[in-house]
């Protein structure tokens, strides 16, 4: 089945679109493309609007080699560096953007993964952010086990964000000092822990189309409703720095086909949509339906503000979605 329309009928009447199907996506015409994945996304998720943002809770010093990342310490990089944020500046934090309208927080760390201690430590922040603001919370620690997971939980956390980065054989491209099945084992971790997960990538890395398609088949297979799409912000320092920057006719498509793989799932643009000139507007209407706002963790992003005032005129409503 290789027509466009098809296709779309298919995934509207409950179906699911083959790789190969997927591949014939890739290289259709972008506009008709895009068009009929804004479709798919009115179906299945109206005009829900899935907005969060982050704060980096601790910088740099990180062990993992990743290619891309300015936090880790096998880059030369000028990132900042420092432990676990103080609880009140967190929590500080958490409140000044629910008072924004921002409806999901994340905190994030750098490192492999948090010690328990740490866990423990954050544990006693959640609660409060819980208790005293209500915001909904999302954490990115690392790869935790289930036991670390099940306290997060009990904490109140309610969702979890651990990326795949890219495709099952690009990794060891891209990382050697964890795998991709460290990745997977974590985030059945945390889903038998009962929390949702947030898990994607960041296009740019050197992959292919391929390599695109197949991280989205994995998505799918484990189940994930939030799918974050970084675009790479190539750092001065890291060995990608002098990696090409995507288009915004590259991100387009990318949402487009994520869209047909991923029917039901909030596609959220994330690191990167600063480097485009429409700051992301025409991925919203490309099937993406999601963001991360503010600041990235080492990067500068688009204020909460500018982004709460495109949803609107975009015709969205921020909800929390997938929870």
């Amino acid at each position: 089945m290789r027509n466009l329309t098809l296709l779309t009928g298919k995934i509207l009447n409950g179906g699911q679109i083959t790789k190969t199907e997927a591949m014939f996506l890739y290289e259709h015409p972008l506009e008709e493309l895009c068009e009929h994945a804004d479709k798919i996304r009115r179906h299945f998720c109206s005009n829900r609007f899935d907005i969060c943002t982050i704060i980096n809770a601790k910088s740099g010093c990180c062990s993992e080699n990743c290619k891309f990342c300015a936090q880790s310490s096998h880059n030369r990089t000028c990132t900042a560096k420092y432990p676990l944020l103080p609880p009140e500046e967190i929590i500080a934090q958490a409140k000044a953007n629910y008072q924004q309208g921002i409806l999901r927080y994340s905190i994030v760390t750098s490192g492999k993964r948090l010690s328990d201690a740490e866990v423990n430590e954050m544990c006693k922040v959640v609660e409060r952010i819980r208790k005293e603001i209500g915001i909904s919370v999302c954490v990115s620690f690392g790869l935790l086990n289930e036991e670390q997971f099940r306290k997060l939980k009990e904490a109140g956390v309610t969702r979890v964000h651990n990326n795949l980065e890219t495709s099952r054989r690009n990794f060891p491209n891209i990382c050697t000092t964890h795998t991709f099945e460290d990745k997977i084992r974590a985030i059945r971790a945390a889903q038998a822990a009962r929390l949702s997960v947030c898990s994607g990538g960041i296009m740019g890395l050197g992959e292919t189309a391929e390599d695109k398609i197949d991280m989205a088949f994995s998505l799918r297979e484990l189940g994930i409703k939030s799918v974050p799409i970084n675009m790479l912000n190539p750092i001065s320092g890291t060995p990608f720095e002098n990696n090409p920057k995507l288009s915004e006719e590259d991100m387009r498509r990318i949402v487009a086909v994520y869209r047909f793989i991923l029917p039901e799932a909030s596609i959220r643009l994330a690191g990167g949509r600063g480097l485009l000139a429409d700051q992301g507007k025409s991925c919203f209407t490309s099937g993406a339906n999601a963001a991360i706002s503010g600041d990235m963790l080492t990067t500068a992003g688009i204020t909460t503000q500018t982004d709460m005032k495109l949803i609107k005129e975009l015709g969205y409503e921020a909800k929390i979605c997938h929870e």
